[in-house]
C-alpha cells in the first residue's frame, strides 16, 4: 500500500475536514465513470478509498504513523551501521566527491578528461612503431607489455598517473590521544567546504576552527597550570595558560582541530573564563578583594592582614575610612605579558558586631538627637 498521505495529497498533520475534502476531490478525479478510457482508474479509485479509511480512523492513522516512524528509524539505524562498518581505508575518491558536489551546485569548474586527451592522440600513434620493435626480440610474452605502455602514459596525461597521486592525501594519523581523524564521508565534507568557499580547485584549504571555552581559577593563572578544555564532540584537550592570561583571553592551538582528507588540519580556539572566586575578583591583571572592618576600626584606624596570592600581607587601615575607601597593594596581582604584575585592590566593607553594643547604640542615638556626652 502506498503512503495514504501521498495518495490523498495532504500534509501529515492535516485535520479530519482537510482529509475528507481531499478524498472527495481525489475520488471525483479518479472515478471510473469519469475515466472510462483509463484501465487503471478502478485501481486508483480503490486505493484512494483505502487511504481515506486509514486516515479517517484515529486508531488506524496512529497505527500507520507509528509503523512509518519505526520503519524510518530502522532505515536510519541501518545507514548508521553501514557507515560505522566502513574502514578508514575506504575513503571517497576526491574526484568522485568533486563530481558529486559539482552536480549538486550545478557547475563543474574542472577540465573534462576527453578535452585533455584529444591533443595527445597523435603522440600515442607515433609511439606504436617504437612499441612494436621489441616484439621480435622478446617474443609473445612482451607483446602485452608493449601494448600497455601507451595506456599508462595516456593515463598520466589524463591526471591519473604519478602526478595525480600527489593530490591524493595520505591517511591521517592519530594525534596525541585525540583521534579527530577523517570520517568515511570526510572527502565529501571537504569538497562541500571548498565549494562553498569558492576554491574547489585548491586542495590546501584549511578545516574551520573549533571554538570552546575553558574555566580556570585565579590561582591556576598565577601558577600557570594546564587547564582542561572540552571540545564540542566531548573530547578533552590540555591547554597551557600563557603569561598575561586574563578573563576573556583567546588561545589558539594550531593544527589540533579536526582532520579532513585533502585539507589542512584546523585549529582549536579556546576562550579563557575565570570562575567566580570568594576571595579575588579579576579586573584585567589587577585583583580586587574585600576587607571587612567594624565601626571602631573604621573611625580610629587599625592594622590588619589581607590574603594575597603569595600569602597574608599586613595593611594599615587609615582613620575615618568608609566603605568607599580602597587600599592598593602594588605587585600583588596577576602577571602581565611583559613580566610585571598587577595590583591588589583592597575594598573596605563596614561591618557591625555580631551582637548589639549598648555603648555604641547610646552614642549613635545621642548623635542623632543632637545630644553630646
Amino acid at each position: 500500500m502506498r503512503d495514504p498521505y501521498s495518495v490523498l495529497g495532504v500534509r501529515r498533520n492535516a485535520g479530519p475536514d482537510e482529509i475528507k475534502a481531499a478524498w472527495r476531490a481525489v475520488a471525483k478525479a479518479v472515478h471510473p465513470d469519469q475515466n472510462k478510457d483509463d484501465p487503471l482508474a478502478t485501481q486508483r479509485f480503490a486505493e484512494a478509498g483505502r487511504a481515506y479509511e486509514v486516515l479517517r480512523d484515529p486508531k488506524l492513522r496512529n497505527r500507520y504513523d507509528y509503523a512509518r516512524r519505526e520503519a524510518e528509524l530502522r532505515r536510519m539505524e541501518e545507514m548508521k551501521r553501514k557507515s560505522r562498518g566502513a574502514t578508514e581505508d575506504e575513503t571517497v575518491d576526491p574526484e568522485t566527491a568533486e563530481d558529486m558536489i559539482s552536480r549538486i551546485f550545478g557547475a563543474d569548474n574542472r577540465v573534462k578528461p576527453q578535452e585533455t586527451a584529444k591533443p595527445q592522440e597523435p603522440r600515442s600513434q607515433d609511439r606504436k612503431p617504437a612499441a612494436a620493435a621489441p616484439q621480435s626480440k622478446a617474443g609473445p610474452n612482451t607483446e602485452g607489455k608493449a601494448k600497455a605502455e601507451p595506456k599508462v602514459e595516456a593515463a598520466s596525461e589524463l591526471g591519473t598517473g604519478p602526478e595525480a597521486k600527489e593530490e591524493t592525501p595520505e591517511k591521517p594519523a592519530g594525534f596525541g590521544g585525540f583521534p579527530r581523524a577523517a570520517a568515511p564521508a570526510a572527502e565529501l565534507v571537504s569538497a562541500i567546504v571548498r565549494r562553498i568557499r569558492g576554491v574547489a580547485n585548491k586542495t590546501a584549504d584549511k578545516v574551520p576552527e573549533i571554538f570552546c571555552d575553558v574555566t580556570v581559577s585565579v590561582e591556576d593563572i598565577f601558577r600557570r597550570e594546564k587547564a582542561t578544555a572540552t571540545l564540542p564532540d566531548g573530547q578533552t584537550l590540555k591547554v597551557t595558560l600563557p603569561v598575561g592570561t586574563t578573563d576573556g583571553s583567546v588561545i589558539r592551538l594550531k593544527e589540533q582541530g579536526y582532520r579532513l582528507n585533502g585539507m589542512l588540519r584546523g585549529d582549536v580556539v579556546v576562550t579563557v573564563r575565570i570562575a567566580q572566586d570568594t576571595v579575588f575578583r579579576p579586573d584585567g591583571i589587577d585583583l580586587r578583594t574585600t576587607l571587612p572592618v567594624n565601626i571602631q576600626d573604621a573611625v580610629l584606624g587599625c592594622e590588619t592582614t589581607v590574603e594575597t596570592l603569595t600569602g597574608p600581607v599586613k595593611v594599615t587601615v587609615p582613620a575615618w575610612s568608609g566603605s568607599d575607601h580602597v587600599i592598593r597593594l602594588e605587585g600583588h596581582g596577576l602577571p602581565s605579558a611583559d613580566g610585571k604584575r598587577g595590583d591588589l585592590l583592597v575594598e573596605l566593607r563596614l561591618m557591625l558586631w555580631e551582637k548589639p553594643d549598648e555603648k555604641v547604640t547610646d552614642l549613635m542615638r545621642s548623635l542623632r538627637n543632637g545630644l553630646y556626652l
